[in-house]
């Protein structure tokens, strides 16, 4: 059975059995307009993390995780904007360069997924096999938006484990549920969980008003 990395949210891995299984990509879709970022700032945490952004610069990632050092714990990840011109190509020349048993999170998968078919495909191949290789865990945001990648079946077929945030207004709050519909080495969780994101990661345990 692979080992078990932590997601950095106790009552997650209570949940995964411990964690992510080594060598697993993870996709995790979520509404543009949540705060699904919280969770990957969280992930930096507990591990060396390779930090692989496509629409926000170096500059603004790094702002964003000192503004929520003020409220939660995060690391200190290694950023690299690889949006610029050919995400794909940048993605793949640092892949050789995730440190032993890490995170590498790329933040938002979207733009990779707009590439040529073959080369995603591809990449994805690599990724597999580089997070196998070092017993590391990819986490790959995507955005469940307006405005879908064709690609992202492709992605959601590939993926080991789904994260799927379903943020809704009701009345006048923000209900923010994570299911996990698919996890292969473990079992896939029968019930959502019901999750604070303000300043942090936390679990909401008020009730549901019927």
């Amino acid at each position: 059975m692979s080992r078990r990395l932590s997601t950095g949210v106790d009552v997650l891995d209570r949940q995964l059995d411990g964690g992510i299984p080594t060598g697993s990509i993870v996709l995790f879709t979520a509404d543009p307009a949540s705060q699904s970022e919280l969770l990957l700032y969280e992930l930096t945490a507990v591990r060396a993390a390779l930090y692989l952004t496509t629409l926000r610069s170096e500059q603004a990632v790094s702002d964003a995780l000192d503004r929520t050092t003020r409220y939660t714990q995060v690391g200190d990840p290694t950023i690299r904007d690889i949006g610029v011109e050919a995400p794909l190509d940048g993605a793949n020349k640092l892949l050789g360069t995730v440190p032993e048993e890490s995170t590498l999170i790329v933040d938002t998968l979207d733009p990779l997924e707009r590439q040529e078919p073959s080369r995603f495909r591809r990449f994805l191949n690599e990724l597999q096999t580089q997070m196998t290789n070092t017993e590391s865990v990819a986490v790959l945001h995507a955005m469940d938006g307006r405005s879908v990648p064709v690609m992202r079946d492709v992605s959601e077929h590939m993926a080991d484990v789904i994260f799927d945030l379903d943020t809704e207004r009701q009345g006048t709050e923000i209900v923010n549920r994570l299911s996990v519909p698919k996890f292969r080495g473990g079992r896939a969780l029968e019930e959502t969980i019901k999750l604070k994101l303000s300043t942090g990661v936390s679990i909401d345990t008020s009730r549901d008003i019927a």
